[in-house]
């Protein structure tokens, strides 16, 4: 059974950081490519960014691009997602998953920005 599980999230202000990590079980983890997506109150899921299974290639949503930083540790089954300059905007759960759509996600992260 795969199993995701989320943390690291808070209250921060704007232009604050906060590192998020994701902890996999039950697949084979350093096979799979590797998800991070959010939910914003009253919004649906929105990709975030993805990362390839080794760790080589990564990809971002334009909202977040150079200011969010994904990775892995595979021998840790393990997924990071550092998050820099946060803004009020990236308030959201904050869910790493198996997939773009975030159909396989653990239960989230709460993640959220005051000014």
């Amino acid at each position: 059974e795969v199993q995701l599980v989320e943390s690291g999230g808070g209250l921060v202000q704007t232009a604050g950081s906060l590192r998020l990590s994701c902890a996999a079980s039950g697949f084979t983890f350093s096979n799979y490519l590797m998800y991070w997506v959010r939910q914003a109150p009253g919004l649906g899921l929105e990709w975030v960014a993805t990362i390839s299974s080794g760790g080589a290639n990564t990809n971002y949503a334009r909202s977040v691009k150079g200011r969010f930083t994904i990775s892995r540790d595979n021998a840790k089954n393990t997924l990071y997602q550092q998050m820099n300059n946060l803004k009020i905007e990236d308030t959201a759960v904050y869910y790493c998953a198996t997939d773009e759509r975030g159909s396989v996600r653990g239960q989230g992260t709460q993640v959220t920005v005051s000014s």
